[in-house]
């Protein structure tokens, strides 16, 4: 056998080692997930809350409590993250605030929310009306791009 036949075997085994590990690692992880996910349900309840401010900010930067900040990890402390600035009764807190609710969080109104501690996980509107996500005006180039498109049968650009 030759040396590069040896090398690329030992490089292709050293890979299906790794593929084999990252994939046991990611199974761990999404089933850790899904019991943080099924804690979170279980604990939620629904509270009305004044929305002062929503940002997405670094969590050293956020001024949480000692408590929470001991709790966390030291590398997720430098991360970004969705947080909203809110006031429950007399109260005002920081929360975390669920990535994919973010954008449908209003600013300076009054909601209904679905909290689990200091984890925002739900949104709906005052008295059960739903809060839609606002939908940004296309600008007048994007307008014509798109009539041209259908003009020429194209897909649209998204």
């Amino acid at each position: 056998m030759s040396k590069g036949l040896i090398i690329f075997l030992i490089i292709l085994v050293i890979f299906i080692v790794l593929m084999v590990l990252l994939y046991f690692a990611g199974k761990k992880m999404q089933k850790k997930q899904e019991e943080q996910k099924a804690m979170v349900e279980a604990n939620k309840q629904t509270v009305s809350l004044l929305v002062i401010d929503k940002k997405r900010m670094k969590i050293k930067d956020a001024k949480l409590p000692a408590e929470v900040m001991a709790q966390m990890p030291k590398i997720s402390r430098n991360m970004k993250a969705p947080l909203v600035k809110v006031k429950i009764g007399p109260q005002i807190m920081t929360m975390f605030c669920d990535e994919g609710i973010f954008d449908l969080v209003p600013v300076k109104k009054e909601i209904k929310a679905e909290v689990s501690g200091m984890y925002l996980v739900g949104v709906k509107g005052v008295h059960g009306t739903k809060i839609q996500k606002e939908t940004k005006k296309k600008s007048k180039f994007k307008q014509w791009v798109e009539k041209m498109q259908e003009k020429a049968g194209a897909k649209p650009l998204k």
